[in-house]
């Protein structure tokens, strides 16, 4: 029986989700598919190009019913938004999701959707260089985000500091802020789309 290529995702994912990606080796995913370790290198000429199909596929789980493209009088920040925050999903939804998507390259399977994103920056009036520059960062920004947020799972149940707010007042006052996890990723998510806007609406460049 020839080896299904999203079988070989599917199992990978799964994998990953039991072990983490430290336990996911393609000798344990070819014993978990039932076949001997090169019947991989069919689909995939190196663990790493795995990896990288892997990000692809937990962005296409993710995105499902999804046009890519921005709904009718949805603004191009509003979208860009948005699919910042369904990429932070598709993170969060598996064990070590940043980790994985982090260093990670596009496939060729992802440039179509690649080359719509830069097109509507495009068309709202980036460069093409500025609209890869900013996808790349706002990459950036989201796994690392993502990636604090899953290493400091385990500490989640932990009790904030006490804090006397006559001796740390400004610590006391906003300090709560930063263990809502969903409003500080929204914070740095509208900064940084802030910048965007005022470049594309004519502020000097620095």
């Amino acid at each position: 029986m020839a080896l299904d290529r999203e079988k070989v995702l599917d199992t990978a994912l799964r994998l990953i989700d039991e072990v983490g990606l430290d336990g996911l080796s393609l000798r344990r995913l070819a014993k978990e598919l039932g076949v001997q370790a090169p019947a991989l290198y069919w689909h995939f000429s190196s663990k790493k190009e795995l990896l990288d199909h892997l990000v692809a596929a937990a962005n296409d789980r993710a995105e499902q019913g999804t046009t890519g493209l921005p709904a009718p009088g949805e603004t191009w920040d509003e979208w860009l938004a948005e699919g910042m925050r369904v990429r932070r999903r598709a993170m969060l939804a598996h064990r070590d999701g940043a980790r994985l998507a982090s260093g990670n390259r596009p496939t060729p399977d992802s440039f179509p959707r690649i080359e719509r994103t830069l097109g509507v920056l495009v068309e709202a009036g980036f460069t093409p260089e500025d609209a890869a520059r900013a996808v790349i960062v706002l990459g950036h920004y989201v796994s690392g985000f993502v990636l604090d947020e899953q290493g400091d799972a385990d500490r989640e149940d932990d009790e904030p500091p006490a804090l006397d707010p006559e001796e740390f007042p400004l610590l006391a006052a906003g300090g709560k802020a930063v263990l809502e996890r969903d409003t500080l990723f929204e914070y740095g998510l509208q900064r940084l789309l802030d910048g965007m806007r005022a470049q594309v609406n004519g502020a000097p460049r620095p």
